[in-house]
């Protein structure tokens, strides 16, 4: 029993069966037989057509067979052989043909027939040519040598640049031949080919060159401004395609360019092609100016020969600005071709006059890597030929050309023939750092060595997860957050950057991240202070409320500022707040220096203060009650002693009262307690210091 591979294997053979049967067989008829005796040869040469190459070995030979004489044979090529001259009677019709065979079959071409005597092939003719007019004329000796007469010849010509050959019709005995209307300037080939008679046409000649006569150069130059990366006036380097013979027609002689500067101004340098003098470098296929264009607005070019001058051509520098939308360009590149496309405008404009695509390549100076080309308003396509390296960034523009000659850059992309790997990340860093969370921070590739288009970086290192962030279309810095991170570890983390091609080569950072201890003790010390706050808030506002025993701590000790020459170095330190502070301000500074150190009672903040209430601020029950609750040192006694003199006291009493009777009548100033009243400075007060 066949197995399975069996019967695959021969259904294959069976499917290709048909075709290896076609191919096999007799060979292809021979055809196009041709018998010639080159001019001082005897032997017969002949030539033919195998046919289409079967992919099978065959023989050929030639037969001959001269009238009433045994048939003749030779072995032959596949393409030619020859017939002895001992074979064969000069003057005798011979009929030959040519028979192919092979393991097949064989098959035979048709039989010709011919005197030797008239298949004499003479040497091909000697040509010479004129330019004005653009004639050419051949020398055909060898009919005579041979004692024959001339007989018929042909002639065909082309240009140097289609490279297409027109044939003439036979020429009859004429030996000169003359074309009307040539183009100008433009170089001719001729040959030729003539026959004896009798006889076959020779081979064609050599071929013969000559250029027309030259007129004066026709339409512009096509000039254009390279201006680098970024587009700057002084970065601008003016620049112009050599004419095409079909424009020049003529050698050109020079360039004349008139630079037209913002100011007004006008330069004009007339520079000779033959002799640039460094002013004007040229190569096969473009000019460019080596002045420098700062301040230069616009600039034309003609080129001039002897028979005259094109027109000029004018180029504004260009103006780049924000992207057009549906300006978009798509970009398709090998190494030999540039195939750019883009949106047409969603709001044509009449002024459009043309496109220009142009393509710079990267970190070349200029205008070496450039060129562009011109494009009509209602095409939205353009391929540029080139030689693009491969892994080389190219950037390409688009700009649009009003009728004022107005140049506008509407779009650019970053293009290559072929993408590579790309290098590594050369700066990867730690931006911030905590205990749970690091910011990591890195520069993007340099353009020259991205090799590619930078598609995204791979962020790795973690918990085996690869992490991928989208490259920044602004080629800019980036960052990244790694989060859920494991206090006071240590970490190691890669990047790589990504292309079409693939990833690059890693580059390694290493972090640890903080101890959770080491930011725990600020945030409870935080947390204890507005505890603390709001315990004292609190309790200042129940003693303010309920009068309620509080205990001493919550006494605050504050020094009375009137009796201090501090205030006198503090003038230019007090917050402007303290003159909203409703407090006379003709209340006289205190002469004591030196600061007396006192309590908040609970007795001072009551409503009624005022009754009873002693000259200092208190009443008479709340000072006894504070005298005796104080310490030594802190006590009404104290306090007394330090008065200057009973004048100043009396002095001071008279202002207290002056003081309560301009306290604020706001519900907020009839809770100001009497301490604020004795013992914080009036706005005066601190003017005067």
């Amino acid at each position: 029993m066949a197995s399975l591979g069996t019967t695959w294997l021969f259904s294959i053979l069976l499917l290709h069966q048909p075709s290896c049967i076609a191919a096999a067989g007799p060979p292809a008829q021979p055809s196009d037989l041709q018998c010639y005796i080159p001019v001082n040869e005897d032997d017969i040469h002949c030539t033919w057509d195998p046919g289409p190459d079967q992919q099978i070995h065959s023989n050929y030979s030639l037969h001959w067979k001269p009238a009433n004489v045994k048939e003749g044979l030779t072995k032959a090529t596949n393409v030619s052989g020859s017939i002895a001259r001992h074979t064969f009677t000069q003057n005798s019709e011979l009929h030959v043909w040519v028979q192919a065979e092979n393991q097949y079959g064989s098959s035979t071409s048709h039989t010709v027939t011919f005197n030797p005597a008239n298949i004499i092939k003479p040497s091909p003719p000697r040509v010479t040519v004129t330019q004005d007019p653009l004639e050419f004329l051949w020398n055909y000796s060898s009919c005579v040598d041979l004692d024959l007469s001339l007989g018929n010849c042909m002639i065909r010509h082309r240009t140097e640049e289609d490279q297409v050959w027109i044939e003439e019709d036979e020429a009859g005995i004429f030996i000169s031949h003359t074309i009307d209307n040539p183009r100008p300037y433009t170089v001719y080939e001729f040959q030729v080919c003539c026959a004896c008679e009798p006889g076959v046409m020779s081979d064609w000649s050599e071929i013969a060159t000559v250029r027309s006569a030259g007129t004066a150069p026709t339409g512009e130059v096509d000039v254009w401004m390279d201006c680098g990366m970024p587009s700057t006036n002084a970065d601008c380097v003016l620049t112009w395609k050599m004419l095409p013979v079909s424009q020049s027609r003529g050698h050109i002689l020079g360039y004349e360019v008139r630079l037209l500067y913002r100011n007004g101004s006008t330069a004009v340098m007339n520079m000779s092609a033959a002799e640039p003098r460094g002013q004007l470098v040229c190569d096969d296929m473009q000019c460019h100016l080596t002045s420098s264009l700062k301040d230069v607005s616009s600039a034309t070019v003609s080129a001039y020969s002897v028979h005259g001058a094109t027109l000029p051509a004018r180029v504004d520098v260009p103006a780049t600005g924000k992207q057009s939308n549906g300006q978009a360009i798509v970009l398709k590149m090998n190494e030999e071709n540039l195939n750019v496309s883009w949106n047409p405008p969603s709001e044509p404009s009449d002024n459009l006059k043309e496109y220009v695509v142009q393509y710079k390549q990267v970190g070349q100076p200029p205008p070496q890597g450039f060129d562009w080309d011109r494009v009509k308003k209602g095409q939205t396509r353009k391929v540029l030929k080139g030689r693009f390296a491969k892994y080389t960034p190219y950037l390409v523009s688009l700009f649009t050309i009003s009728h004022n000659f107005k140049a506008q850059q509407l779009s650019s992309a970053i293009g290559y023939s072929l993408e590579g790997i790309p290098s590594k990340v050369s700066s990867f860093k730690v931006n911030s750092i905590d205990a749970t969370r690091v910011t990591l921070f890195w520069e993007p590739i340099p353009l020259l060595k991205q090799n590619g288009t930078i598609i995204s970086y791979q962020i790795g290192g973690v918990d085996q997860t690869v992490h991928t962030v989208t490259a920044s279309l602004q080629n800019e810095n980036q960052t990244f957050d790694l989060l859920d991170l494991s206090p006071g570890w240590d970490y190691e983390v890669w990047i790589r950057a990504v292309t079409a091609a693939g990833p690059g080569s890693q580059t390694t950072t290493h972090f640890k991240t903080k101890d959770q201890e080491s930011f725990a003790p600020s945030a409870y010390l935080m947390i204890a202070s507005f505890a603390m706050i709001g315990l004292c808030t609190a309790v200042f506002l129940l003693r303010r409320k309920n009068c309620l025993p509080v205990p001493l701590c919550f006494d605050e000790k504050v020094p009375d500022p009137r009796n201090s020459n501090v205030l006198r170095q503090m003038k230019h330190q007090i917050n402007d707040s303290l003159s909203r502070i409703c407090i006379p301000a003709h209340e006289s500074l205190p002469k004591i220096s030196e600061l007396e150190v006192v309590e908040h009672l609970p007795s001072a903040f009551e409503p009624n203060v005022e009754k009873n209430s002693h000259p200092n601020g208190l009443g008479e029950k709340e000072l006894g009650s504070a005298c005796s609750q104080t310490g030594r040192g802190y006590g009404c006694e104290e306090y007394s002693k330090m008065m200057d003199s009973d004048e100043e006291r009396s002095k001071e009493d008279e202002e207290e009262e002056e003081m309560e009777e301009s306290l604020c009548s706001s519900e907020e100033e009839q809770f100001t307690s009497g301490y604020e009243k004795h013992f914080m400075p009036t706005a005066l007060e601190v003017q005067q210091v």
